[in-house]
Protein backbone atom coordinates (compact mmCIF):
# COMPACT_ATOMS: atom_id res chain seq x y z
CA UNK A 1 0.00 0.00 0.00
CA UNK A 2 1.49 3.60 -1.17
CA UNK A 3 0.51 7.22 0.51
CA UNK A 4 -1.33 8.82 -2.49
CA UNK A 5 0.65 11.67 -3.39
CA UNK A 6 -0.88 14.80 -2.96
CA UNK A 7 -1.12 15.63 0.59
CA UNK A 8 -4.68 15.79 2.15
CA UNK A 9 -6.37 16.58 6.13
CA UNK A 10 -6.11 12.72 7.32
CA UNK A 11 -2.29 12.75 6.31
CA UNK A 12 -0.14 12.51 9.83
CA UNK A 13 1.18 15.92 11.80
CA UNK A 14 5.00 16.82 11.16
CA UNK A 15 6.98 13.40 12.13
CA UNK A 16 8.55 13.35 15.82
CA UNK A 17 11.49 11.58 14.68
CA UNK A 18 13.20 9.73 18.24
CA UNK A 19 16.15 11.33 19.20
CA UNK A 20 19.08 8.69 19.62
CA UNK A 21 22.48 8.67 22.34
CA UNK A 22 25.25 7.47 20.46
CA UNK A 23 25.42 3.75 22.09
CA UNK A 24 21.92 3.48 20.69
CA UNK A 25 22.78 4.66 17.63
CA UNK A 26 25.65 1.90 17.16
CA UNK A 27 23.49 -0.49 18.56
CA UNK A 28 21.07 0.29 15.72
CA UNK A 29 23.27 0.98 12.70
CA UNK A 30 25.54 -2.04 13.42
CA UNK A 31 23.79 -5.07 14.83
CA UNK A 32 20.54 -4.81 13.22
CA UNK A 33 20.79 -9.10 12.41
CA UNK A 34 22.01 -9.43 16.19
CA UNK A 35 18.41 -7.72 17.35
CA UNK A 36 16.48 -9.58 15.22
CA UNK A 37 17.96 -13.02 16.67
CA UNK A 38 17.73 -12.18 19.61
CA UNK A 39 13.85 -10.82 19.47
CA UNK A 40 13.88 -14.52 17.22
CA UNK A 41 15.47 -16.31 20.38
CA UNK A 42 13.63 -14.80 23.54
CA UNK A 43 10.25 -13.39 22.40
CA UNK A 44 8.43 -10.05 21.40
CA UNK A 45 8.19 -7.44 22.64
CA UNK A 46 12.08 -7.53 23.76
CA UNK A 47 13.73 -4.84 26.06
CA UNK A 48 16.90 -4.10 25.92
CA UNK A 49 19.09 -1.80 28.72
CA UNK A 50 21.82 -0.09 28.32
CA UNK A 51 23.59 0.40 32.05
CA UNK A 52 26.49 2.23 30.41
CA UNK A 53 24.31 4.92 29.74
CA UNK A 54 22.38 5.21 32.80
CA UNK A 55 26.16 5.27 34.45
CA UNK A 56 26.24 8.68 32.05
CA UNK A 57 23.54 10.00 33.47
CA UNK A 58 24.28 9.81 37.15
CA UNK A 59 27.61 11.60 36.47
CA UNK A 60 25.89 13.92 34.41
CA UNK A 61 23.83 14.69 37.38
CA UNK A 62 26.99 14.70 39.42
CA UNK A 63 28.48 17.40 37.91
CA UNK A 64 25.80 19.15 37.79
CA UNK A 65 25.40 19.32 41.36
CA UNK A 66 29.57 19.69 41.68
CA UNK A 67 29.28 22.99 39.50
CA UNK A 68 26.46 24.48 41.93
CA UNK A 69 27.54 25.67 45.48
CA UNK A 70 25.10 23.42 47.52
CA UNK A 71 25.98 19.78 48.75
CA UNK A 72 23.70 17.52 46.15
CA UNK A 73 22.54 13.87 47.16
CA UNK A 74 21.17 11.56 44.00
CA UNK A 75 18.65 8.94 44.53
CA UNK A 76 17.31 6.85 42.08
CA UNK A 77 13.79 6.54 41.76
CA UNK A 78 13.24 2.87 41.23
CA UNK A 79 9.54 2.40 40.34
CA UNK A 80 10.49 4.09 37.01
CA UNK A 81 11.98 0.83 35.99
CA UNK A 82 12.55 -2.66 37.53
CA UNK A 83 15.27 -3.84 35.73
CA UNK A 84 18.32 -5.17 37.77
CA UNK A 85 21.62 -4.11 36.44
CA UNK A 86 19.95 -0.34 37.39
CA UNK A 87 20.27 -1.50 40.96
CA UNK A 88 23.81 -2.92 40.20
CA UNK A 89 24.83 0.40 38.72
CA UNK A 90 23.82 2.41 41.67
CA UNK A 91 25.54 0.52 44.35
CA UNK A 92 28.68 0.82 41.89
CA UNK A 93 28.04 4.53 40.98
CA UNK A 94 27.61 4.49 44.97
CA UNK A 95 24.13 6.56 44.51
CA UNK A 96 21.20 6.21 46.52
CA UNK A 97 17.62 4.28 45.46
CA UNK A 98 14.25 5.76 46.53
CA UNK A 99 11.81 3.10 46.93
CA UNK A 100 8.02 2.50 47.22
CA UNK A 101 7.13 -0.86 48.80
CA UNK A 102 9.03 -4.05 50.73
CA UNK A 103 9.50 -5.84 47.42
CA UNK A 104 11.24 -2.61 46.08
CA UNK A 105 13.69 -2.35 49.12
CA UNK A 106 14.95 -5.71 49.34
CA UNK A 107 15.94 -5.35 45.60
CA UNK A 108 18.01 -2.27 46.68
CA UNK A 109 19.28 -4.09 49.16
CA UNK A 110 20.49 -7.13 47.61
CA UNK A 111 21.93 -4.87 44.58
CA UNK A 112 24.15 -3.81 47.35
CA UNK A 113 22.99 -0.46 48.18
CA UNK A 114 23.34 -0.14 51.80
CA UNK A 115 20.21 1.20 54.17
CA UNK A 116 21.56 4.76 54.95
CA UNK A 117 21.29 5.73 51.17
CA UNK A 118 18.02 4.37 50.54
CA UNK A 119 14.89 6.75 50.74
CA UNK A 120 11.65 4.70 51.64
CA UNK A 121 8.56 7.29 50.02
CA UNK A 122 5.26 6.01 49.74
CA UNK A 123 2.00 6.89 51.55
CA UNK A 124 0.72 5.05 54.69
CA UNK A 125 3.55 2.50 54.38
CA UNK A 126 3.20 -1.05 55.82
CA UNK A 127 4.23 -2.30 59.45
CA UNK A 128 6.38 -4.66 57.38
CA UNK A 129 7.88 -1.75 54.99
CA UNK A 130 8.48 0.60 58.39
CA UNK A 131 9.98 -2.29 59.99
CA UNK A 132 12.45 -2.97 57.41
CA UNK A 133 13.45 0.51 57.18
CA UNK A 134 14.22 1.00 60.48
CA UNK A 135 16.14 -2.23 60.99
CA UNK A 136 18.75 -0.97 58.32
CA UNK A 137 18.29 2.62 59.19
CA UNK A 138 16.85 3.82 55.94
CA UNK A 139 15.77 7.59 55.16
CA UNK A 140 11.58 7.70 55.70
CA UNK A 141 9.66 10.14 54.07
CA UNK A 142 6.85 10.11 56.25
CA UNK A 143 3.28 11.25 54.56
CA UNK A 144 0.67 11.33 57.43
CA UNK A 145 -0.02 12.15 61.34
CA UNK A 146 -0.75 8.40 61.71
CA UNK A 147 1.83 6.84 59.53
CA UNK A 148 4.58 8.86 62.26
CA UNK A 149 2.74 7.64 65.39
CA UNK A 150 2.48 4.15 63.49
CA UNK A 151 6.88 4.66 63.55
CA UNK A 152 6.82 6.17 67.03
CA UNK A 153 4.90 2.99 68.51
CA UNK A 154 7.82 0.90 65.99
CA UNK A 155 10.92 2.33 66.81
CA UNK A 156 10.14 2.60 70.60
CA UNK A 157 9.17 -1.06 70.83
CA UNK A 158 12.29 -2.19 68.96
CA UNK A 159 14.40 0.61 70.87
CA UNK A 160 15.60 1.97 67.60
CA UNK A 161 15.68 5.03 66.30
CA UNK A 162 14.02 5.73 63.15
CA UNK A 163 15.64 8.50 60.57
CA UNK A 164 12.82 10.47 58.48
CA UNK A 165 11.72 12.84 56.41
CA UNK A 166 8.06 15.02 57.09
CA UNK A 167 7.08 14.90 53.37
CA UNK A 168 5.14 18.69 53.25
CA UNK A 169 1.95 19.57 51.04
CA UNK A 170 2.80 21.98 48.50
CA UNK A 171 1.03 26.01 48.98
CA UNK A 172 0.67 25.52 45.23
CA UNK A 173 -0.65 22.64 44.80
CA UNK A 174 -2.94 21.65 47.75
CA UNK A 175 -5.39 19.25 46.30
CA UNK A 176 -2.16 16.52 46.08
CA UNK A 177 -3.19 13.62 48.38
CA UNK A 178 0.38 13.45 49.71
CA UNK A 179 2.09 15.32 52.65
CA UNK A 180 1.37 17.34 55.75
CA UNK A 181 -0.35 20.00 55.61
CA UNK A 182 0.93 23.04 57.71
CA UNK A 183 -0.94 22.39 61.09
CA UNK A 184 -0.09 18.63 60.62
CA UNK A 185 3.65 19.42 60.00
CA UNK A 186 4.04 21.90 62.69
CA UNK A 187 2.73 18.97 65.47
CA UNK A 188 5.00 16.10 63.51
CA UNK A 189 8.06 18.03 64.46
CA UNK A 190 6.66 18.71 67.97
CA UNK A 191 6.32 15.01 68.29
CA UNK A 192 9.87 14.99 67.24
CA UNK A 193 11.01 17.36 69.54
CA UNK A 194 9.17 15.17 72.08
CA UNK A 195 10.63 11.77 71.20
CA UNK A 196 14.35 12.45 70.30
CA UNK A 197 15.41 8.97 71.27
CA UNK A 198 13.22 7.39 68.41
CA UNK A 199 12.67 9.97 65.88
CA UNK A 200 15.20 11.66 64.00
CA UNK A 201 13.76 14.54 61.72
CA UNK A 202 16.63 14.80 59.04
CA UNK A 203 14.58 17.56 57.33
CA UNK A 204 11.80 17.49 54.52
CA UNK A 205 10.06 16.72 51.27
CA UNK A 206 7.93 17.38 48.95
CA UNK A 207 5.83 15.07 45.76
CA UNK A 208 5.12 18.13 43.05
CA UNK A 209 3.16 17.46 39.65
CA UNK A 210 4.40 18.79 36.66
CA UNK A 211 7.81 20.00 35.71
CA UNK A 212 8.02 23.72 36.35
CA UNK A 213 11.93 24.53 37.45
CA UNK A 214 10.32 27.88 38.91
CA UNK A 215 7.77 26.00 41.12
CA UNK A 216 9.99 23.43 42.40
CA UNK A 217 12.78 26.13 43.72
CA UNK A 218 10.36 28.09 45.36
CA UNK A 219 8.38 25.46 47.09
CA UNK A 220 12.08 24.08 48.19
CA UNK A 221 12.69 27.81 49.03
CA UNK A 222 10.33 27.61 51.47
CA UNK A 223 11.36 24.40 53.06
CA UNK A 224 14.45 25.65 53.46
CA UNK A 225 12.99 28.34 55.83
CA UNK A 226 11.54 25.30 57.25
CA UNK A 227 15.07 23.70 57.90
CA UNK A 228 16.08 26.65 59.66
CA UNK A 229 13.54 27.53 61.88
CA UNK A 230 13.08 23.19 62.92
CA UNK A 231 17.14 23.66 63.72
CA UNK A 232 17.03 26.79 65.87
CA UNK A 233 14.23 24.95 67.78
CA UNK A 234 16.64 22.03 69.15
CA UNK A 235 16.08 19.51 66.15
CA UNK A 236 19.90 20.03 64.79
CA UNK A 237 19.77 17.23 62.58
CA UNK A 238 17.28 18.73 60.41
CA UNK A 239 19.50 19.27 57.21
CA UNK A 240 18.21 17.88 54.51
CA UNK A 241 15.48 18.86 51.88
CA UNK A 242 14.58 16.47 49.00
CA UNK A 243 13.19 18.14 45.89
CA UNK A 244 11.46 14.41 44.47
CA UNK A 245 11.69 14.19 40.96
CA UNK A 246 10.15 15.68 38.02
CA UNK A 247 12.61 16.89 35.54
CA UNK A 248 11.57 16.01 31.94
CA UNK A 249 13.47 14.05 29.42
CA UNK A 250 13.87 15.48 25.80
CA UNK A 251 12.26 12.56 23.23
CA UNK A 252 12.14 14.78 20.31
CA UNK A 253 13.78 17.85 19.11
CA UNK A 254 12.20 21.24 20.83
CA UNK A 255 11.27 22.65 17.03
CA UNK A 256 9.74 19.38 16.31
CA UNK A 257 8.22 19.06 18.91
CA UNK A 258 6.32 23.05 18.87
CA UNK A 259 5.27 22.37 15.34
CA UNK A 260 3.80 18.90 15.97
CA UNK A 261 1.70 20.93 18.53
CA UNK A 262 1.04 23.63 16.13
CA UNK A 263 -0.27 20.66 13.57
CA UNK A 264 -2.09 18.34 15.57
CA UNK A 265 -5.28 16.88 14.24
CA UNK A 266 -7.90 14.46 15.42
CA UNK A 267 -8.20 12.65 11.66
CA UNK A 268 -4.28 11.89 12.22
CA UNK A 269 -5.35 9.08 14.63
CA UNK A 270 -6.64 5.78 13.90
CA UNK A 271 -10.73 6.58 15.04
CA UNK A 272 -10.30 10.21 15.24
CA UNK A 273 -8.99 9.48 18.52
CA UNK A 274 -8.04 12.43 20.65
CA UNK A 275 -6.18 12.38 24.32
CA UNK A 276 -6.01 14.78 27.24
CA UNK A 277 -2.86 15.79 26.92
CA UNK A 278 0.99 14.53 26.27
CA UNK A 279 4.03 14.31 27.78
CA UNK A 280 6.51 17.25 26.85
CA UNK A 281 8.30 15.09 25.30
CA UNK A 282 10.30 18.49 23.20
CA UNK A 283 11.44 19.86 26.57
CA UNK A 284 13.65 23.12 25.92
CA UNK A 285 15.50 22.08 29.23
CA UNK A 286 15.62 18.54 30.57
CA UNK A 287 17.45 15.98 32.84
CA UNK A 288 20.66 17.50 34.44
CA UNK A 289 19.96 20.82 32.63
CA UNK A 290 16.41 20.89 34.49
CA UNK A 291 18.54 20.54 37.66
CA UNK A 292 20.84 23.27 36.56
CA UNK A 293 17.93 25.76 36.41
CA UNK A 294 16.56 25.03 39.67
CA UNK A 295 20.07 25.11 41.59
CA UNK A 296 20.20 28.57 39.60
CA UNK A 297 16.55 30.11 40.36
CA UNK A 298 16.84 33.02 42.05
CA UNK A 299 14.78 32.81 46.00
CA UNK A 300 16.53 35.30 48.29
CA UNK A 301 17.85 39.07 47.58
CA UNK A 302 20.63 38.65 45.12
CA UNK A 303 20.54 34.60 46.15
CA UNK A 304 20.27 30.91 44.06
CA UNK A 305 18.63 28.18 45.97
CA UNK A 306 21.23 26.48 45.51
CA UNK A 307 23.38 29.24 47.47
CA UNK A 308 20.82 29.43 50.07
CA UNK A 309 20.85 25.85 50.90
CA UNK A 310 24.97 26.13 51.22
CA UNK A 311 24.71 29.21 53.26
CA UNK A 312 22.19 26.86 56.05
CA UNK A 313 24.36 24.06 55.04
CA UNK A 314 21.48 22.26 54.19
CA UNK A 315 21.88 19.11 51.57
CA UNK A 316 19.49 19.18 48.71
CA UNK A 317 18.26 15.57 47.36
CA UNK A 318 16.95 14.79 44.24
CA UNK A 319 15.22 11.39 43.29
CA UNK A 320 14.73 11.46 39.07
CA UNK A 321 13.94 7.93 37.56
CA UNK A 322 13.07 9.11 34.19
CA UNK A 323 15.52 11.52 33.99
CA UNK A 324 18.11 9.19 34.58
CA UNK A 325 16.84 6.54 32.51
CA UNK A 326 17.15 8.85 29.24
CA UNK A 327 18.12 6.64 26.36
CA UNK A 328 19.15 4.08 28.46
CA UNK A 329 16.72 1.30 26.86
CA UNK A 330 14.72 0.57 23.92
CA UNK A 331 11.89 -2.04 23.12
CA UNK A 332 12.09 -4.23 19.97
CA UNK A 333 8.15 -5.43 18.73
CA UNK A 334 8.49 -8.42 15.56
CA UNK A 335 5.04 -7.38 13.23
CA UNK A 336 2.67 -10.13 13.21
CA UNK A 337 0.83 -9.37 10.64
CA UNK A 338 -0.02 -5.78 8.26
CA UNK A 339 -4.13 -4.77 7.58
CA UNK A 340 -4.84 -2.79 4.90
CA UNK A 341 -7.42 -0.27 6.21
CA UNK A 342 -8.35 0.76 2.34
CA UNK A 343 -8.71 4.28 3.56
CA UNK A 344 -4.79 5.25 3.03
CA UNK A 345 -3.29 4.06 5.68
CA UNK A 346 -2.58 0.15 7.25
CA UNK A 347 -3.01 -1.52 10.50
CA UNK A 348 -0.36 -3.23 11.64
CA UNK A 349 -0.37 -5.92 14.49
CA UNK A 350 2.68 -6.74 16.42
CA UNK A 351 3.52 -9.39 18.54
CA UNK A 352 2.76 -8.09 22.19
CA UNK A 353 0.50 -5.79 23.60
CA UNK A 354 0.77 -1.64 24.79
CA UNK A 355 0.95 -2.82 28.21
CA UNK A 356 4.59 -3.03 27.66
CA UNK A 357 4.47 0.84 26.06
CA UNK A 358 2.37 2.13 28.94
CA UNK A 359 2.01 5.68 28.20
CA UNK A 360 -1.70 5.00 27.73
CA UNK A 361 -1.65 4.41 31.65
CA UNK A 362 -2.27 8.54 31.57
CA UNK A 363 -4.78 8.25 28.77
CA UNK A 364 -1.93 9.47 26.29
CA UNK A 365 0.20 8.17 23.48
CA UNK A 366 3.75 7.62 23.53
CA UNK A 367 4.69 10.25 20.79
CA UNK A 368 8.24 9.55 19.61
CA UNK A 369 8.00 6.92 16.52
CA UNK A 370 9.41 3.63 16.02
CA UNK A 371 12.18 2.66 13.45
CA UNK A 372 11.35 0.17 11.30
CA UNK A 373 13.92 -2.81 11.05
CA UNK A 374 12.96 -4.56 8.39
CA UNK A 375 13.62 -8.66 8.25
CA UNK A 376 14.82 -8.33 4.32
CA UNK A 377 15.67 -5.55 2.27
CA UNK A 378 13.01 -4.07 0.18
CA UNK A 379 12.69 -0.85 -2.26
CA UNK A 380 11.74 2.13 -0.36
CA UNK A 381 8.32 3.46 -0.75
CA UNK A 382 6.51 5.28 1.55
CA UNK A 383 4.36 3.83 3.93
CA UNK A 384 1.14 5.08 6.70
CA UNK A 385 0.47 2.96 9.34
CA UNK A 386 -0.96 2.64 13.48
CA UNK A 387 0.50 0.41 15.70
CA UNK A 388 -1.60 -2.12 17.31
CA UNK A 389 -1.16 -4.84 19.99
CA UNK A 390 -2.06 -9.00 19.75
CA UNK A 391 -4.50 -8.85 22.37
CA UNK A 392 -8.62 -8.45 21.81
CA UNK A 393 -8.87 -4.96 23.36
CA UNK A 394 -9.96 -2.36 20.93
CA UNK A 395 -7.54 -0.13 22.85
CA UNK A 396 -4.30 -1.82 22.63
CA UNK A 397 -3.02 0.70 20.21
CA UNK A 398 1.01 0.89 20.90
CA UNK A 399 0.91 4.18 18.14
CA UNK A 400 -2.86 5.64 17.74
CA UNK A 401 -1.15 8.12 15.56
CA UNK A 402 -0.79 7.68 11.48
CA UNK A 403 2.99 6.95 11.21
CA UNK A 404 4.88 7.06 7.82
CA UNK A 405 7.43 5.13 6.93
CA UNK A 406 10.36 4.94 4.30
CA UNK A 407 9.12 1.13 3.52
CA UNK A 408 6.71 -0.81 3.31
CA UNK A 409 6.07 -2.80 6.91
CA UNK A 410 5.78 -6.28 6.65
CA UNK A 411 5.64 -9.70 8.98
CA UNK A 412 9.03 -10.42 10.66
CA UNK A 413 9.97 -6.65 10.03
CA UNK A 414 10.84 -4.97 13.96
CA UNK A 415 9.32 -1.77 15.57
CA UNK A 416 11.91 -0.50 17.80
CA UNK A 417 10.53 2.30 20.27
CA UNK A 418 13.45 4.38 21.78
CA UNK A 419 13.79 5.70 24.80
CA UNK A 420 11.39 3.20 26.52
CA UNK A 421 13.30 2.75 29.86
CA UNK A 422 11.46 5.27 31.95
CA UNK A 423 8.53 4.44 33.34
CA UNK A 424 7.27 2.80 29.17
CA UNK A 425 8.30 -0.64 29.27
CA UNK A 426 7.38 -2.22 32.39
CA UNK A 427 5.15 0.10 34.57
CA UNK A 428 1.91 -1.13 33.30
CA UNK A 429 3.16 -5.04 31.86
CA UNK A 430 0.79 -8.00 32.26
CA UNK A 431 0.59 -11.38 31.84
CA UNK A 432 -2.87 -11.17 30.38
CA UNK A 433 -3.94 -13.60 27.56
CA UNK A 434 -1.74 -16.28 29.30
CA UNK A 435 1.30 -14.23 27.75
CA UNK A 436 4.54 -14.88 29.62
CA UNK A 437 5.89 -11.26 30.91
CA UNK A 438 8.62 -10.01 28.22
CA UNK A 439 12.59 -10.44 29.00
CA UNK A 440 15.19 -7.58 29.44
CA UNK A 441 18.59 -7.88 28.02
CA UNK A 442 21.48 -5.88 29.10
CA UNK A 443 23.57 -4.67 26.27
CA UNK A 444 27.27 -4.12 26.75
CA UNK A 445 28.89 -2.26 23.77
CA UNK A 446 32.47 -2.13 23.72
CA UNK A 447 33.24 -0.85 19.65
CA UNK A 448 32.20 -2.81 17.29
CA UNK A 449 32.00 -6.11 20.04
CA UNK A 450 28.27 -6.43 21.32
CA UNK A 451 27.97 -8.37 24.47
CA UNK A 452 24.15 -9.18 26.23
CA UNK A 453 23.13 -11.09 29.33
CA UNK A 454 19.32 -11.97 30.57
CA UNK A 455 18.93 -8.92 33.49
CA UNK A 456 19.07 -10.48 36.84
CA UNK A 457 21.83 -12.75 35.80
CA UNK A 458 25.14 -12.37 37.51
Amino acid sequence: MHLPSRTNASQPSNPLASLRHARVDDLLRQHPAALHDLVQGLGSPLHLMLPQVFVENIRQFQRTFDQAPATGTLLFAKKANKADCLIQACSQEGIGVDVASVGELEKALGGGVPGHAIGVSGPEKSERLLALSLSHQCLLAIDSPSELQRLLHLARHRDQQARLLLRCLPESQPESRFGLDPGQCAQAIALCREHPRWLRLMGFSFHLGGYSSEQRAQTANRLLDLCVSTRAAGLEHCRRLNLGGGLAVRYVSPGAWARFLQQDRPNHYHGARTFNGFYPYGAPRATADALADILATPVDTAMTLAQKAERHAIELMIEPGRALLDQAGISAFRVQGVKDRGDGYALVTVQGSSFSLSEQWFNSEFLPEPLLLPAEPRPAAPFLACVGGSTCLESDMLTWRKIRFDQPVRPGDLLVYLNTAGYQMDSNESPFHEARLPYKVVIELDGPTLRWKLDGLA
